[in-house]
């Protein structure tokens, strides 16, 4: 491909392959697949994962007994030769290479059984080859630390100057056949498929009302990993098997029916589920994304039309009836002051509401399950509950075996809570008209900006830092709505603490501003950490009983 390049004097082509090297972060990395630096090729592979294991060296006098896993979705590039499995079994040889025992999953699997196995194997940590719901050409290198969740600060930076120092590839590290013949090789994947779907039926509470639901589901992986591994959730949970979309239901890197293989997107990712649904006689849709960590849902209304549900309002239902269920199994009034649940911040206040009038604990964390995932952990090492946790972006942790969304259990969950809506004659829009009547209303509207230009991003923040020209001075006026507060998690202020000083953790090098309002409404905006977007976040939140 550089050959060719070079050959049609691409240079413009060439400079954005090789100009600069793919930031290392604690998303882990996210690039197109592709020749160079700045791409996700068998060399760029290689080198994170070498500075990634000599880090791991560092870090755990143990590496060597306890190891590591990996994991990889169905994507594939053909033009350039890169895909998640070849990538999977490059980071294996480096590994395998020092020493390092390696658990690398035979076939793809949803991105939950990397960190499901990190927890129950005991290992010092966790890579999952993948991009979510990324366009087709990206792919992307997940981290997780020995605790089971994504890595954060510092091991970021600390994983990122291990690559820079380890980029002259190793001998050994190319040579991927060799090592999958290694004794040092294992494949979890039998057992982790049994573990893990014994593991979630801790959260199956009404196995009866499964056997006997006459509720109809459908189902749609995207082109992705989902479809086998939904298939036995529901099995485990005594659910019948939803209907599949054909079309959508085998692993397809090209993704050839969507635009975006993304079920946030809504309508256009589930044409082809609602054309099932109505031809099945069908009233639900659940959707996976690619690797099958987010979960989407729509439901039939009675008018005939399809609602798609937000992130916030399927947060709100799974968080019910997840305190519902924990309810019914816990008669002891004090077990509930060790419960928890948590959000992010951008996600809805809904979680608040009901922790407020129910007597457990909700905390926020900052954008992203990496913080959810790290703060849930702690909190078990305390010998606390966490219940729920969920951020905007249909992300859902059900259970805490898996310190991360996992969209295989959160299915299952949710055709538990359908099929018992039903029996009530109760659809799931309904049930969400009950939850905001006894916690309040909760009105949410989230959309984004493109932007491709750094400086103009930058000097939009600036300018609401700097209002009306004076430096370090905030709008305090939207429209003819007061703000009450403000809290810059780009500068760490907010003006609502007597010091002055944000308690969430602060990041200089991503803008994020909330504003608060007097009438119960907050506002959020933020860039986006994988993607050239403007993100932003606003909600009205009402008393119970207030409309």
């Amino acid at each position: 491909m550089v050959q060719d390049m070079v050959k049609e004097g691409a240079v413009e082509a060439l400079k954005k392959c090789f100009s600069s090297r793919m930031e290392f972060g604690t998303a882990g990395l996210r690039a197109a697949m592709g020749p160079g630096i700045s791409c996700m090729n068998d060399l760029t592979i290689i080198q994170t994962t070498q500075g990634f294991c000599r880090y791991l060296e560092d870090s755990f006098e143990n590496l060597k007994e306890r190891g590591v896993v990996i994991g990889y979705d169905a994507r594939a590039h053909p033009t350039s030769g890169g895909s998640s499995k070849r990538f999977a079994s490059l980071a294996a040889a480096v590994f395998i290479s020092r020493g390092v025992p390696v658990h690398l999953f035979s076939d793809i699997t949803p991105t939950p059984f990397v960190p499901f196995t990190v927890s129950h194997l005991g290992l010092c940590a966790g890579i999952m080859v993948t991009a979510s719901h990324n366009p087709k050409q990206d792919n992307g290198y997940k981290v997780y630390w020995e605790n089971g969740a994504q890595i954060v600060s510092p091991h970021d930076k600390g994983i990122s100057t291990a690559i820079e120092e380890n980029l002259e590839p190793w001998p050994e590290s190319w040579n991927a056949e060799d090592a999958l013949k290694s004794p040092l090789l294992k494949d979890p994947y039998q057992d982790i498929h049994t573990e893990y779907f014994k593991a979630i039926q801790k959260h199956c509470h009404h196995r009866e009302i499964n056997k006997s639901s006459e509720v109809k589901i459908v189902h749609t992986s995207v082109h992705g990993v989902g479809h086998a591994f939904v298939q036995s959730a529901f099995k485990a949970f005594e659910l019948h098997p939803p209907y599949a979309v054909e079309e959508q239901k085998d692993p397809d890197p090209d993704f050839p029916t969507v635009k975006y293989p993304n079920p946030e997107e809504g309508e256009g990712v589930l044409t082809l589920s609602f054309a099932l649904a109505e031809r099945e006689g069908a009233t639900v849709v659940l959707a996976n994304d690619p690797d099958a960590d987010r979960l989407a849902i729509a439901e039939k209304q009675e008018g005939g039309q399809w609602r798609v549900f937000s992130g916030n309002e399927l947060g709100a239902l799974l968080g019910w009836w997840m305190f519902r269920c924990w309810k019914q199994q816990n008669s002891d009034t004090g077990a509930v002051k060790s419960l928890y649940m948590l959000s992010s911040t951008v996600s809805s206040k809904i979680l608040r509401a009901i922790a407020l009038k129910e007597g457990f604990h909700f905390e926020e964390t900052l954008t992203g399950f990496k913080w959810m995932g790290n703060r849930a952990r702690d909190l078990l090492d305390q010998g606390k509950t966490v219940l729920f946790a969920f951020e905007e972006a249909i992300g859902y942790m059900c259970s805490p075996s898996v310190l991360d969304k996992d969209g295989v259990s959160a299915a299952a969950i949710a055709g538990e809570m359908i099929s018992y809506l039903a029996t009530k004659n109760t659809s799931l829009s309904q049930q969400l008209t009950t939850i905001y009547e006894e916690y309040g209303y909760h009105i949410s509207k989230n959309s984004y900006f493109i932007c491709h230009d750094q400086d103009v991003i930058r000097s939009l923040f600036e300018r609401l830092r700097n209002y009306g020209g004076q430096k370090d001075s905030y709008p305090t006026q939207c429209g003819r709505f007061s703000i009450s507060a403000v809290r810059d998690l780009t500068t760490g202020y907010d003006s609502n603490r007597p010091d002055k000083k944000a308690v969430l953790p602060t990041s200089s090098s991503s803008q994020m501003i909330t504003f608060t309002f007097s009438n119960g409404g907050v506002a959020t905006m933020r860039t986006s950490g994988t993607e050239p977007k403007i993100k932003y976040y606003t909600e009205l939140c009402a008393a119970p009983g207030n409309r």
